[in-house]
């Protein structure tokens, strides 16, 4: 998967976190990415891990 679409991606995944919604990532290195950028910005998310992928679902919506 080239680097920018990566990084585009993973941006959308984060604005749909920040706004409250779940996002679901398949990639490991996208989840990677996500997780890092999830613990720089001090967000409470849940995360579950399943076979195929990772849910990351906000605790509470952004205020």
């Amino acid at each position: 998967m080239d680097t920018l679409f990566q990084r585009k991606l993973k941006q959308e995944k984060l604005d749909l976190i920040k706004n409250g919604f779940s996002a679901y990532v398949e990639s490991a290195t996208l989840v990677r990415l996500l997780t890092r950028d999830l613990k720089l910005l001090n967000l409470d998310v849940y995360v579950e891990n399943t076979e195929l992928g990772c849910w990351f679902i906000p605790n509470r919506a952004a205020e």
